[in-house]
């Protein structure tokens, strides 16, 4: 009795670790742009102008390119491009602070969200600075809306906002 019970436990176990193997990933790829009025603590560029993200996924990386248009300066397009096997990435980032990002991506357990972190080395008026972001995406309505939880660790400080994207 005892050498079925372990059977079938390991039988069950099998069979969950095979569903959940083959169950898809959420799938990120569009354009997304910004809802200003649904959006919580927006500051600096993510306040003062249009934010566009063009994002393309397949099933090794995912692939950001984020626009920044009308603001008070006009910033060349930022592009990352994460690995989604959780290894490591690297990016030269422009902009009024240009440096070398290090990213990395997380599935969540069940596929449906994704944690997107990059650790950014920055020199601001001859002082090296690391900029740490942390985003949780998670796909909304359908997949119509991504929403994303983003914290990050700055010179300035850390900053927490809940950024909501409509798909054009």
């Amino acid at each position: 009795m005892k050498r079925f019970l372990l059977f079938c436990v390991l039988a069950c176990a099998l069979v969950v670790e095979v569903w959940a193997a083959g169950a898809p990933a959420a799938n990120f790829s569009g354009t997304w742009t910004l809802d200003k009025a649904k959006s919580e603590g927006l500051s600096g560029a993510m306040a003062g102008a249009d934010v566009t993200i063009v994002v393309t996924q397949d099933a090794k990386q995912l692939t950001t390119e984020t626009t920044f248009t009308g603001g008070q300066r006009e910033m060349p397009a930022q592009k990352a491009t994460y690995n989604l096997d959780g290894s490591e990435s690297t990016v030269e980032m422009g902009g009024r602070m240009p440096g070398k990002a290090t990213l990395k991506a997380k599935w969540s357990s069940d596929g449906n969200a994704l944690d997107l972190s990059s650790v950014r080395q920055v020199n601001i008026q001859g002082n090296d600075v690391t900029i740490t972001t942390q985003d949780h995406w998670e796909l909304a309505d359908g997949g119509k809306v991504l929403k994303v939880h983003r914290k990050s660790e700055s010179p300035r400080g850390a900053q927490e906002s809940n950024l909501v994207f409509n798909k054009k």
